[in-house]
């Protein structure tokens, strides 16, 4: 008896990604809806950032890759458990003696938000700007922060006794 297999043309572009070693932008382009025109990714003038978010016992820490960018024509803002960053990369003026034998830079607005797990301070996040790279670190409220709670019993510690043996003996 045939077996009737349904084909998966989403799954045959995996294995071609992964055997000819595409990487995050390819992942990123395929992650997405190819059917909405409402994507921003398909919208003229806009454009998407890549974002790390890490977290350790005390604070979450987002770094996003924002090379060219301005820190001053950054907008930032944390309300209700979601983290924003807003901008805009200026386009150079276009030369017209010039002829581009390539343009890939992307100009326009970009925003990106995060939704944090659990609440953070907001009077006390930090933010830096180095080398192409945005640093924010997001200290937990108290109230988020994980803690320990001592078990207490009602039975009474049980003593141990023993001998010490002189080392120098040879019972």
């Amino acid at each position: 008896m045939n077996n009737l297999i349904r084909w998966d043309p989403l799954s045959e572009m995996s294995a071609l990604r992964r055997m000819m070693g595409f990487g995050d932008i390819f992942d990123r382009t395929f992650e997405r809806s190819f059917f909405d025109p409402t994507d921003a990714w398909l919208q003229p003038g806009s454009w998407d950032f890549s974002l790390d978010f890490a977290e350790t016992d005390d604070e979450f820490v987002v770094k996003a890759s924002l090379p060219g960018i301005d820190p001053d024509d950054l907008e930032i803002t944390y309300n209700n458990k979601v983290l924003s960053i807003k901008g805009e990369s200026k386009e150079e003026q276009v030369v017209k003696e010039k002829h581009y034998h390539l343009r890939e830079r992307r100009y326009g607005s970009f925003q990106r938000s995060v939704s944090l797990p659990s609440t953070v301070n907001a009077d006390k996040i930090e933010a830096s700007f180095q080398s192409g790279v945005l640093t924010l670190t997001l200290p937990k409220a108290e109230e988020a922060k994980a803690k320990r709670i001592p078990v207490h019993t009602d039975a009474v510690p049980k003593m141990i006794e023993g001998k010490v043996r002189n080392a120098n003996s040879k019972k």
